[in-house]
């Protein structure tokens, strides 16, 4: 692993998709060529690998120098908010500090006993939707993207994870087919990644479908939808929770009265901001 590391590292590769530094890397593609659990525990370091585990190995590695395709589309496998789910090229790869406010169930923002229905705008491979589900297990949740390509393989992850009774995958640009459908929490992880961002993005970043990251000439597109219509399908009292990144700058100088509280995470991410149904509405008016 250690080797591997230091390969990764000589060839620039970047890390940024499940994983910061090569050593968690090539921990992810060993893991998967020795078919370990993510819990397993400190003494399988002592393990030898065999003859084919090795060739094995060494071929991920170097097609992930070579094609500057990230481990976790090699593997074909990602943890978020610590569930085991299949990842590929037909959607973005989970990575968003969104997991963290799921698993602490937006405290202190919300009363999770009173949670009954949450909308995931932009699912991709679902990751969030099936998050909110596990934690909110009395919610029901509509799991929403533009991608028809995205949607199969949220609905691969449901049925893999036996979710299909709460989670509904629907096609639909934004809002538009969710007509006098209400939530209690919006979530999105929409795309934010303005133009120049765009051609300045690392190779690996090509490998996810554009349709997930780019957003318009600032960025904003997607945010803009969301903050116009997102009211009309809010509860009283409900939230709308979104991820930016670093367009964050660009939403603060876009809306300079609008109230955001931006989320701090205990292990790190940032550009997320959270506003009520009444905040909304006074936006919109």
């Amino acid at each position: 692993m250690r080797s591997a590391a230091r390969k990764l590292g000589r060839a620039g590769v970047h890390f940024g998709h499940g994983t910061d530094n090569a050593i968690d890397d090539a921990a992810a593609l060993l893991w998967h060529v020795m078919k370990l659990p993510a819990d397993a525990p400190p003494s399988v370091y002592e393990r030898r690998l065999t003859a084919a585990q090795q060739q094995a190995f060494a071929a991920l590695v170097q097609r992930r120098i070579e094609a500057r395709e990230p481990a976790v589309y090699l593997t074909g496998e990602t943890y978020f908010a610590g569930i085991p789910l299949r990842t590929d090229r037909r959607a973005l790869i989970p990575r968003s500090p969104l997991a963290e406010l799921i698993e602490t169930r937006f405290h202190p923002w919300v009363e999770p006993a009173r949670v009954t229905r949450i909308l995931d705008l932009g699912t991709g491979s679902g990751c969030i939707a099936i998050a909110c589900a596990r934690f909110f297990p009395r919610a029901q949740v509509d799991a929403v993207d533009i991608s028809p390509e995205a949607l199969q393989l949220a609905a691969e992850n449901l049925r893999r994870l036996r979710l299909g009774r709460r989670v509904h995958p629907v096609l639909s640009d934004h809002f538009a087919a969710l007509e006098g459908r209400r939530y209690d929490i919006i979530v999105s992880n929409p795309p934010y990644v303005g133009a120049r961002e765009m051609k300045s993005l690392p190779p690996e970043y090509g490998h996810e479908p554009k349709l997930a990251l780019a957003a318009g000439r600032d960025g904003l597109a997607s945010v803009r939808v969301i903050l116009r219509e997102a009211a009309l399908h809010l509860n009283p009292g409900g939230i709308l929770v979104v991820e930016v990144g670093n367009t964050e700058a660009a939403v603060r100088r876009r809306y300079p009265r609008v109230p955001f509280v931006w989320l701090e995470f205990e292990r790190g991410g940032g550009g997320v901001f959270l506003l009520t149904r009444e905040q909304l509405e006074s936006h919109v008016r």
